[in-house]
């Protein structure tokens, strides 16, 4: 279920209208619609919305959904069971119909009572699931439902109308009737009701947010409704290394707002948020004691930044750990954290609260230092336009020291010093300022901030047989990413994860293993993987053998050089370098017939691809390397995207040809 607005009323007035109830009828199938077997609008389909409708009531407390989907291959059979999720409490499914209509008209009627699920829980918010499956559904059916939605006369919902779906929708309906006040005239008549935010406010404007296809947009009719009609709605792109897919999705978000414009709208939510980071942030007396016992006067600024950074990075953040119930909570006597001090006498707490911890540390010992607040990158993009400041959900610290500004990021458990997870990079965001409050954005990172250095120490037989051992040394997002993952996991288990990833690393007939990790527990060192390799490579024949031209990678799709075309930007999440080396010693009598050529392939200004191989007698090395300056690359880019990769493609094809002499292969 979409997350809602949620208001009260501040005078209570009793509708003398009682709820209308939206007839559960279901259309009459065209003889076309159960003939069909496959959608020339959506090729390859699996299934086809014929039809979907939402009705939206505030006024009455309701929403009424209405689904006709045609299954056209046995996957498309999926969507005959139906889950419904809702926030358990003041919100209630009801009124649950549906029918399977068979090729040959027939029909199968819904019976039975859908099974009520708990799926999760969301701060104090259980949300469940209500789960039915519609009768008798065979490939050509098709699958019809209504269900309506009824939340308490004391809440009030503005709705989000999700246009995009996982299939080709032919044709949507939606309607929204908002609160009284927001009625057609409701300013000319006057209203007894009206209402208030969080915050007190009184809400004054009924805002939208859109993105439609080209000749779409939001309509009112002479009653008040707010109506979108569209038609020929493509199914959600499944492209990959996609861009978080919710921010270019067809969609219509209304909300009730106690502000008239965007610009308004965020200066008076900075405002709060400011007095709220300043409030849990002040650095008190208890956080003034605790740095004094942490840092020296004689240390420079930056001293003092990094052994502050320190300390609040080894305490619990229950984002990467567990966030404990109430009940743990009492028993063990620790409570929500309201201020800075909190956090750090309980030596826990949310990466925000350790973020801001972090803030007030430094304020005490005397450093200029800022909060901002970021959009979570892999999550969504930030859009001004849209008027909810949730959608910035992570605290930074910018540091002023030494004449320059350095971004840090507290709350991102192992993340270095001065560096900052991907997520938080190239970002916009509110932040605290000299000049006060402003949007700002966090600078780009490059590709030696992300580097990976792997090297492969191989003995090689006259058969292919191979022993040795492989070092793969992290820099920056990669290394984050498995710290991280120690921190979820034991050792053991952090092992077994890796060997899955090297099983599609090496080539076939390899067998590569974790021996330790060194540098998994230090964030502000290399990480360093110490692997064990045996195995056979490559094909004997006669007195040669073939081998892949380069060991790591050999099993890795290229991407980009199957998908012709791209509808959406792609998004490989930062820049990076990655390097490769393996140093063969041959047995006796062996020569190097051929192996890959030297070679450079560019895109100009974006990546560039290296390959050397050198070699003496009984040694070989072949090195390539890939460095790629973007993390984002716009559809129009994708053709010269694509060459390039296309070209890394067929470079990596190349084989090695090694020769045993007649003397050495007896």
């Amino acid at each position: 279920m979409r997350t809602s607005v949620f208001l009260r009323y501040a005078f209570l007035l009793a509708f003398a209208c009682s709820p209308l109830l939206v007839c559960a009828q279901f259309q009459a199938p065209t003889q076309d619609e159960l003939k069909m077997t496959a959608d020339p609008k959506a090729p390859g389909a699996d299934a086809v919305y014929l039809y979907y409708e939402e009705i939206d009531n505030d006024p009455l407390h309701y929403q009424s959904i209405y689904a006709r989907i045609k299954v056209l291959t046995e996957k498309g059979k999926e969507l005959a069971t139906v889950e419904l999720p809702y926030v358990r409490g003041d919100w209630k499914i009801t009124d649950i119909s549906g029918r399977t209509v068979h090729p040959d008209g027939s029909i199968s009627t819904l019976t039975g009572k859908p099974e009520d699920l708990l799926s999760e829980k969301m701060g104090g918010l259980q949300v469940k699931r209500k789960v039915f499956t519609l009768p008798n559904v065979e490939v050509g059916s098709i699958l019809e439902y209504r269900y309506q939605i009824r939340y308490d006369d004391n809440h009030f919902s503005s709705p989000q109308w999700e246009v995009q779906k996982a299939y080709f929708v032919h044709k949507e309906h939606y309607s929204f009737l908002p609160f009284e006040a927001f009625m057609a005239g409701a300013a000319a008549h006057g209203s007894d009701l009206y209402l208030t935010d969080e915050r007190g406010r009184t809400v004054n404007t009924l805002i939208w947010w859109k993105l439609l296809p080209p000749g779409v947009d939001v309509k009112t009719d002479i009653a008040g409704h707010y109506i979108v009609d569209v038609t020929d709605v493509p199914a959600i792109p499944d492209e990959e290394w996609m861009p978080p897919i919710d921010s270019y999705l067809y969609r219509v978000l209304f909300y009730y707002k106690a502000a008239g414009n965007a610009g308004q709208f965020w200066l008076d939510e900075a405002k709060y948020w400011q007095k709220d980071v300043d409030h849990f942030a002040e650095p008190t007396k208890a956080i003034h004691a605790a740095v004094e016992t942490l840092i020296a006067p004689s240390d420079s600024d930056l001293d003092k930044a990094r052994k502050l950074y320190t300390a609040v990075q080894v305490l619990d953040n229950t984002d990467f750990s567990r966030t404990r119930s109430e009940s743990e909570m009492k028993e063990l006597k620790i409570k929500e954290a309201k201020r800075a001090e909190d956090t750090w006498s309980q030596k826990s707490g949310s990466s925000d609260d350790i973020a801001l911890l972090y803030l007030a540390m430094l304020r005490a010992a005397g450093l200029t230092a800022y909060a901002m607040k970021v959009v979570d990158r892999s999550q969504r993009e930030f859009d001004p336009g849209y008027l909810d400041f949730d959608q910035l959900s992570d605290t930074l610290v910018v540091l002023s020291a030494g004449g320059k500004e350095t971004l840090l990021d507290p709350g991102e458990k192992m993340c270095p010093f001065g560096t900052v997870s991907w997520k938080h990079a190239d970002v916009r965001g509110i932040r605290e300022s000299p000049q006060g409050l402003s949007m700002g954005q966090t600078p780009a990172q490059s590709y030696p901030d992300n580097t990976i250095e792997r090297t492969a120490n191989l003995t090689l037989d006259e058969h292919g047989g191979i022993t040795g051992s492989a070092t793969i040394v992290m820099v920056g997002q990669e290394a984050l990413t498995w710290r991280q993952t120690a921190l979820e996991n034991d050792m053991d288990e952090v092992k077994k994860r890796f060997d899955k990833e090297l099983e599609g690393l090496v080539p076939e007939g390899v067998d590569a293993h974790v021996n330790h990790f060194l540098g998994i527990d230090q964030p502000d060192v290399n990480l360093i993987v110490m692997i064990d390799i045996k195995g056979s490579l490559g094909t004997s024949m006669s007195r040669r053998l073939l081998l892949p031209g380069f060991f790591f990678d050999t099993r890795a799709q290229v991407p980009f050089v199957r998908q012709e075309k791209r509808l959406e930007a792609v998004d490989m999440h930062y820049p990076d370098r990655v390097t490769d080396q393996v140093n063969y010693d041959l047995p006796p009598g062996m020569t190097v017939e051929g192996a890959p050529a030297d070679n450079k392939i560019m895109w100009t200004g974006h990546a560039v691809y290296l390959v050397k191989s050198l070699s003496s007698p009984g040694r070989l090395s072949i090195a390539n390397s890939e460095a790629r300056g973007f993390d984002m690359a716009t559809p129009d880019q994708y053709q010269d995207l694509r060459g390039f990769y296309q070209k890394v493609a067929a470079a990596d094809q190349e084989q090695l040809v090694l020769t045993l002499t007649t003397a050495a292969s007896k």
